[in-house]
């Protein structure tokens, strides 16, 4: 039964995403919106439903670790499985926008969660206040679209009236396909959580690592649908910014809205606070220098954050069932790993700078 609704949530998954990704680009296009705006928006929305609706469902039903474990662990999962997936199956070239602004407001908002957390307690008041952020953002995206519209070539046949109102049906066509592709990720990801969970229940995980591991896994699954998908079709844009929004509004919008429809607010566990919430701090804070780098995520870099993923579910894993072996695997990903990794990263950055001054410098010497 249980591998039944795993498969049909696979399917409705896939053609989900099909469809969303189809809808999302064509609007693009239709009201001359660069496809970011539209992967940061709509797409990163609609996306982060499966995590609102699981994070609700489990603060109003007396099960607060798998709420925020939902959200925390969803967010680790975009950047270091989603993103690092889709960086393997294709480089990505990444837009200045989302190095500049988007970027930064995802570490932003991951440490204004990990502060307010601190406390043990994340208040209604504090979700009140995160989710006025998420408006807040989602207003200004929208200003910043319409100021700088995306330069589209207008076809002839929309000059005069009839083609004004084919255009209009146009839109409303997209917008349909993409509400059809909304409720297939949100149905299929639903099954797939359903099932996954229940395999994992059946093996004795906590809650926590539930939320954490399979819950995030499965609300994360639209991201990892829409963007492998939007990737290949070479919607590349639509790609990153589906993966940078999504965690935004997880944050902001799932997480606000939790914490302010729940009667005490959402409380934070003893171990997230110690762990996951700072390794979701430091993932987001990740994301700067690599993005900086030639504005490109090479697939390497994509290898990376595919094998931390691997290691930081292989912790959670050993630490559930107190594995012998666990002391050693900290101390190798803490004294070992991690030290390299960002050595590496500097490294890179160093070098990348260095490029850009040396052609800044070519540019400025008179010839």
């Amino acid at each position: 039964m249980l591998a039944l609704l795993f498969a049909a949530g696979l399917v409705l998954l896939l053609v989900g995403a099909e469809a969303l990704v189809r809808g999302a680009s064509r609007l693009a296009l239709a009201l001359g919106l660069a496809p970011i705006i539209v992967g940061l928006t709509v797409v990163s929305i609609g996306t982060s439903a499966p995590e609102l609706a699981i994070s609700i469902d489990g603060a109003l039903s007396g099960s607060p670790d798998l709420a925020l474990g939902n959200i925390v662990g969803s967010n680790i999962a975009n950047v270091l499985l989603v993103l690092g997936v889709v960086a393997l199956i294709t480089p990505l070239v990444v837009q200045r926008q989302l190095v500049w602004l988007d970027v930064p407001i995802m570490i932003g908002a991951s440490v204004l969660c990990f502060v307010m957390a601190l406390d043990g307690h994340i208040a209604r008041w504090e979700g009140g206040v995160l989710l006025a952020g998420a408006v807040a953002y989602t207003v200004f995206l929208i200003r910043l679209a319409l100021r700088t519209p995306e330069q589209v070539p207008e076809r002839p046949e929309v000059r005069d009236g009839n083609g004004v109102a084919a255009k209009k049906a146009g839109v409303v066509r997209q917008v349909l396909l993409m509400a059809v592709g909304l409720a297939l990720l949100v149905g299929g990801a639903r099954l797939l959580v359903q099932a996954a969970t229940g395999m994992a229940t059946a093996l004795g995980l906590s809650e926590l690592i539930i939320g954490l591991t399979v819950v995030a896994v499965g609300t994360s699954l639209p991201e990892i649908a829409t963007s492998i998908l939007a990737a290949i079709r070479g919607e590349r844009d639509l790609a990153v910014g589906n993966i940078v929004g999504s965690n935004i509004f997880n944050l902001l919008l799932v997480l606000g809205g939790t914490a302010l429809i729940a009667s005490e607010g959402v409380p934070v566990h003893p171990v997230a606070l110690r762990f996951d919430l700072p390794v979701m701090t430091a993932v987001a804070v990740a994301c700067l220098p690599i993005f900086f780098t030639g504005h490109c995520i090479s697939r390497w870099e994509g290898a990376v954050f595919v094998g931390y993923y691997v290691a930081y579910t292989a912790y959670l894993l050993m630490a559930a069932s107190s594995h012998a072996a666990l002391a050693d695997f900290r101390f190798g990903m803490v004294y070992v790993v991690i030290p390299m990794t960002v050595l590496t990263i500097a490294a890179v950055t160093l070098d990348s700078l260095k490029a850009r001054r040396t052609r800044q410098a070519r540019k400025d010497t008179p010839t």
